[in-house]
């Protein structure tokens, strides 16, 4: 995941270019680039322990912020993917990391990606807006577009779907002040950001357009990783999405929220930031109670501790379809369960390979109807439901408000009732949130021995 405004740390990168000399090897060029095109060196910025704060190069050289983002999350990417190995599933990112994004699926070569970041600031002092504002809400982004139309501030809208708990709305100063104090007065928390414009909104329409002309003077090449935008909500797979995305990218909202349960669905169980500080991770972790979210930058850090906050996530070799890759490239990827579209579905395959394995003469597993029936009374019984509400399909903690420590003390107790052991390495119950599900990884676990308890 590529983050975007606010996804800076001063002297984000000095203690990992200590141990690992792909860190100056990364910014050599990038630094060229920027000086190329008029900026500051972003290695100033990464590396000297004297670099400016966030909000300091907010009010005094936004330019050099968008630089210096860019270049931290392309090292980051570079550490992850060549020294550790890891080829991910999936790209994604958020508003300004979308263009992050693109240079490091191989769109744009890394000096060109610069290019596109400086394409986009000199569209806005070629174009500049009038001055707007973002504001965050702590609600769900249904709930904000419901709290704009009863105010009738149609001058305000949706900018970012961060998680089920928390969005951004902007548009013009006056109209986003009362918007604030309507949402004060309700209880809702707002918080204004440091911004001068308003993104994500009609307002930068002007902008856009100069950007996107800009962005074709740019040489964009064929992706090799998958891309998905949380602007477009698709796939990135060729040109034409390429263009669409860079046109979209400063006036329709991110649709984070849907991107990340998107992912998930598909069946996406790591989110790694590939940026300083851990926003991303966060708000997935509020989006999918129960994935494992790293954020390798969240503070300044060393080799040795970005090798170990990346612990357990082994490249394994691929067995499913990627895009077309350079013969240099690792061919690995983060191990998740394998190809089946939901954890449902896994849950049977493997269910069907047990009954393979099963020797003859030993005891059958009970059919998966009546396993669920059992889950049902027991689950019943100890959240005090009536039975009929926990129908196979009902989702537990979507649905029943059911927490991942919760389900894991009941599945433990299901084991126990079925004479199952629970896997070493552990099973991530929220991939199984239904009863149908719990049923079908049920009859896998094996039926002796002792071995340590599932993870929430």
């Amino acid at each position: 995941m590529f983050p975007g405004q606010g996804a800076y740390l001063p002297a984000a990168l000095a203690r990992l270019a200590v141990d690992e000399p792909l860190v100056e090897e990364t910014l050599r060029p990038l630094d060229a680039a920027a000086v190329r095109l008029g900026r500051s060196a972003p290695s100033r910025f990464l590396l000297d322990e004297r670099a400016p704060t966030l909000s300091e190069l907010v009010d005094e050289a936004p330019a050099d912020l968008h630089t210096a983002m860019f270049a931290a999350e392309m090292v980051l990417f570079r550490l992850l993917t060549e020294r550790h190995k890891l080829c991910p599933d999936v790209l994604l990112g958020h508003s300004f990391g979308e263009l992050v994004a693109l240079a490091a699926a191989g769109v744009y070569e890394p000096a060109e990606g610069m290019a596109l970041v400086a394409a986009r600031d000199e569209a806005f002092a070629a174009r500049p807006p009038e001055h707007g504002g973002m504001l965050a809400l702590e609600v769900s982004a249904s709930r904000a577009e419901g709290l704009l139309v009863g105010l009738g501030e149609w001058e305000v809208a949706l900018a970012a779907d961060n998680s089920p708990r928390q969005c951004v709305v902007s548009g013009p100063e006056e109209p986003l002040g009362r918007v604030r104090r309507a949402a004060g007065a309700i209880g809702v928390r707002a918080t204004a950001l440091r911004v001068p414009y308003a993104f994500h909104h009609r307002m930068l329409a002007a902008v856009a357009g100069d950007f996107t002309r800009r962005a074709t003077a740019l040489r964009a090449g064929p992706a090799r990783h998958l891309l998905h935008s949380a602007i477009l909500g698709r796939r990135v797979d060729d040109t034409d999405a390429v263009a669409d995305l860079v046109a979209a990218h400063l006036v329709r909202p991110t649709r984070f929220t849907d991107a990340v349960r998107l992912l998930h669905a598909q069946g996406v169980e790591v989110f790694v930031e590939c940026g300083p500080r851990g926003t991303l991770s966060d708000l997935v972790t509020a989006t999918v109670p129960g994935v494992r979210a790293i954020a390798p930058l969240r503070r300044r850090v060393g080799g040795p501790e970005l090798a170990e906050s990346l612990g357990g996530l082994t490249p394994v070799p691929r067995t499913t379809p990627t895009p077309p890759r350079p013969p240099s490239a690792p061919a690995a990827r983060v191990h998740r369960p394998g190809p089946a579209s939901t954890p449902a579905d896994a849950a049977e395959d493997r269910t069907e390979q047990a009954a393979e394995e099963t020797p003859s003469g030993a005891e059958a597993f009970p059919d998966r109807r009546s396993v669920v029936a059992t889950l049902r009374t027991l689950y019943a019984a100890a959240l005090g439901y009536p039975p009929e509400v926990l129908t196979d399909d009902a989702d537990l903690e979507a649905d029943l408000g059911v927490d991942s420590i919760k389900q894991t003390e009941l599945f433990a107790r299901a084991a126990a009732r079925f004479g199952r052991t629970l896997p070493a390495d552990g099973s991530r119950l929220t991939s199984y949130t239904t009863l149908d599900a719990l049923a079908g990884l049920l009859s896998t676990l094996p039926a002796d021995g002792t071995r340590a308890g599932v993870r929430a």
